[in-house]
Parts: structure tokens; C-alpha cells; sequence
């Protein structure tokens, strides 16, 4: 997922690295290795508190609201702090977010609470939106700017990595050793001890998480003067709104931002509860969290092929193309059962790896000077994974059927497809005759 705020060094990293720069840059691939598992590790928690609090659908889809309301409140804020602060003591500054948001999971499971567990997941949100700021200038500052796109690339393949290793292995971590548990006939003394015998192995996880978090700050903290000769840009507050309003192509392109990851986050969320329903695969919740992993190795596997598809195809038939291949498993997964209606849904993960890129360049094409502005506003509209997953926790609660439910997501991905023609009818005016595009138009 792209930075909220971007920016750019004004020395990019002088065509070379020293020792201690390489380190840093060793270490920004790890921090986006473990923030991807981090970030999508909450597809398991929804999967896990469900039955834990005997939450409903809407209620458990809380816990994305939670996080990802974090990206509208933090994004423009974190950008000023970064261009006080500089790249490495913001990174810094978001470690210790993080790691002190992690702790807060300790006294959330040892009490229960589901109230004290949104309350840490919404903070782990703001500071992981504040190490995002300076995600992608980071990486390509450190070293020679001819290389700087293979460094991104390299990158988001740690990122894409590390969100299958996280969940997957979250899976055995976090669900499993499941025991039936019936509520109805317990007094509240044992349903407080159940919850907070199957909160532990969350607290512990988020425990070790800090700890890893405070160890990665110290060592950027070490090599803190590193990128003194880097200057991240001011943040651009002024005259994003007007842009906002003026500009139909950034107005599609947020619009598309906000359903995207929307759709994308409602359906890993749900996942578990879907594969576990009988008329699904009726799945433990240990193997529907591990089927979740595939959900998102899809995204790594699309982003492979990616690069070389966007050579060939206008990107927004592309976008089309995949938005309509989503759309189609998830009608399969709605009107099939058993594996297939499983691994239907599963493959939407290999349909969503090139909307995100694809749907934010198409909307901040032909900016200009403004392009800063452009990025505010298509990463502020991420907050779509907090409202999106809850809509459709509402509409499987009104209908008691998580498959009618697949109505939200179906919707999001037909505007994705409508924007994407639209982008082919409605190219941008910096598009010159000479510039380099695709085989097919």
C-alpha cells in the first residue's frame, strides 16, 4: 500500500551509499516485510474476536474501522511531522507508536476488553501511517536515483511477502488451538474466563511485536544522521481541497482508492467466517486463517506478472479487465458451494494485486506541480477499508447471509471497472505523441 503523504529528497542519496546508509536501507525492506503481515494480520483478529465476544458481523468488521480510520485522521499530520522531523527520526517516531500501540494489547487481553482492543488497533493504524509517510522516499533516497525504481519494486516484494508469512503463520499463532465454547448456557464469570484464556495468545504476539519494534528504532535511531543530507519536502496542505473539487480525474481516482481497498479489506476480513460456514468448506478457524494467506498471496502473484502486463494494455483496461475478473469470482463464489464457492472468492486476492498502483497513477496523471496534493488525497481515501467492511457487516447481519452480502464488494469493483474506462476515454493531457506506451491500446 502506497504512502499517505509523499515526497522526495533533494539529495537523492548522492549516486552512492556508505556503510551506514546500506544498513538503513537493509532495514527499510524489513520494516516493509513486517508492517505488510502487520497490517493484514486484522483479516485474523476479526476471525477471532467474532466468536470470542459474540460479536455480529458489523461489530467484529470494527476492527478495520479502527485501524484504518488512522490514515484520514494521521496522513496529513504525519506529513508535517516528516518534514520537521526528516526521514529517520519519523521512522523512529513511527516505531515507537507502534511498539507502545502493541503493549496496549497486553492489558486488552488480560482484562477482555473489545472496546481496549480497538482502542490499541486504532493507534498501531496512526503508527503505521506515520512510518508509511516516509516509506517510499526513504528507499528512494538511499542510493543512486537511476536504481531508485528497482529499490520500490524490491521492496514491495518484501511487503507482499511478508503479509503471507505473517498470516499464515498468525494462523497457528492466533487461531489455533480453538475449543467450542457455548455461551449461551455460561455464567458471565466463565465467559470472562474463556475470553481471556483465548486473549492471551494475542497479548503475547503484540508483546513480541513491540519488543521487535523498539529494536528496529533503536538501530535507525543509531544511524539517524545518515540522511542528514536529505530534506524531505514540505508537506503540500494548501490547495488540496480546491484540487479536490476542480479535478474530476483525482475526484474518480480517490472515489476508486476508497472502494478498492474497501472491497479488498471486507472480503479478507470476512474470510474466515465464510470458509467456515457449512455450506462453504465449514472450516476450523486455524484453516480458514490460512486460506486467508493465499487471499494475499494472489496480490503477490498478480504484481509479479504485473509490470509486464502494464507494458502490453493500457492501464485502464487493465484496471477494467481485473475489476470485471473480481466481480465474475465473486458471482461464482455466490452461486456455488463447497470448495469452489472457497477458492472462488480466495482468487479475488490474484484479481486486486494491480488495482491499487493502477487506480492511484491513473488518478494523479497530469498534476504537475500538484502531484503532492494529488497523493494526499488518494491515500487519505484508504480510510474506504474502515467504513466498506462495516457496510458489509451490516448488510450480512440485516440478512442473516454472508453470501448475499457479497453485494458491497461486487458494487465497489464495478466502479473500479467504470473508472478504468473511463480512463481510457478520458486520457490525461500529459500524454505527449512521443511519449512511450503501451503494444495494445
Amino acid at each position: 500500500m502506497a504512502a499517505p503523504i509523499t515526497g522526495s529528497a533533494q539529495a537523492g542519496g548522492g549516486g552512492k551509499t556508505d556503510g551506514g546508509t546500506t544498513i538503513v536501507l537493509l532495514l527499510a525492506f524489513a520494516v516493509f516485510f513486517i508492517l505488510g503481515g502487520v497490517t493484514n494480520i486484522n483479516d485474523l483478529l476479526v476471525g477471532k474476536f467474532k466468536p470470542m465476544f459474540q460479536l455480529s458481523h458489523a461489530e467484529a468488521n470494527l476492527v478495520q474501522m479502527a485501524f484504518f480510520i488512522a490514515y484520514a485522521l494521521v496522513s496529513i499530520p504525519a506529513g508535517i511531522v516528516m518534514s520537521r522531523l526528516g526521514y529517520i527520526r519519523t521512522f523512529v517516531l513511527g516505531f515507537m507508536m507502534v511498539a507502545a500501540a502493541a503493549l496496549l494489547f497486553v492489558p486488552a487481553s488480560a482484562s477482555a476488553s473489545y472496546g481496549g482492543f480497538l482502542a490499541a488497533l486504532f493507534f498501531i493504524g496512526a503508527g503505521i501511517t506515520v512510518l508509511q509517510v516516509a516509506m517510499n522516499p526513504i528507499i528512494t533516497t538511499l542510493g543512486p536515483p537511476e536504481t531508485a525504481h528497482s529499490r520500490l519494486t524490491f521492496a514491495q516484494a518484501f511487503n507482499s511477502i511478508g503479509v503471507f508469512l505473517m498470516v499464515y503463520g498468525g494462523a497457528t499463532v492466533l487461531l489455533g488451538g480453538e475449543t467450542h465454547f457455548d455461551a449461551a448456557g455460561a455464567t458471565p464469570e466463565a465467559i470472562k474466563a474463556y475470553q481471556v484464556e483465548q486473549g492471551a495468545s494475542i497479548g503475547n504476539a503484540y508483546f513480541w511485536l513491540a519488543v521487535v519494534m523498539l529494536g528496529i528504532a533503536a538501530v535507525f535511531w543509531a544511524f539517524r544522521r545518515s540522511l542528514d543530507h536529505a530534506k524531505a519536502e514540505k508537506a503540500q496542505v494548501a490547495g488540496t481541497l480546491d484540487l479536490l473539487k476542480s479535478n474530476r480525474r483525482v475526484q474518480l481516482g480517490a472515489l476508486g482508492i476508497f472502494t478498492y481497498v474497501g472491497a479488498e479489506v471486507a472480503i479478507g476480513s470476512n474470510l474466515i467466517a465464510y470458509l467456515g460456514d457449512q455450506r462453504t468448506m465449514g472450516l476450523g478457524l486455524e484453516a480458514a486463517g490460512k486460506l486467508v494467506a493465499y487471499y494475499w498471496l494472489g496480490a503477490l502473484l498478480g504484481r509479479l506478472a504485473g509490470g509486464f502486463i502494464l507494458r502490453l494494455f493500457k492501464p485502464g483496461r487493465v484496471l477494467t479487465a481485473f475489476a470485471a475478473g473480481a466481480i465474475g469470482l465473486i458471482v461464482l463464489s455466490a452461486v456455488s458451494a463447497g470448495a469452489l464457492s472457497g477458492w472462488a472468492l480466495v482468487a479475488v486476492g490474484l484479481c486486486n494485486s494491480l488495482m491499487f498502483p493502477t487506480i492511484f497513477s491513473l488518478g494523479t496523471e497530469g498534476l504537475g506541480e500538484q502531484t503532492p496534493q494529488g497523493s494526499g488525497i488518494m491515500c487519505t481515501a484508504i480510510v474506504g477499508g474502515a467504513i466498506i467492511p462495516v457496510a458489509f457487516g451490516l448488510v450480512a447481519d440485516f440478512s442473516h447471509d454472508l453470501r448475499f452480502a457479497l453485494i458491497v464488494p461486487a458494487v465497489c469493483y464495478l466502479f473500479i471497472a467504470a473508472f478504468g474506462i473511463w480512463a481510457v476515454n478520458n486520457p490525461s493531457k500529459a500524454r505527449g505523441e512521443g511519449s512511450t506506451g503501451p503494444v495494445f491500446e
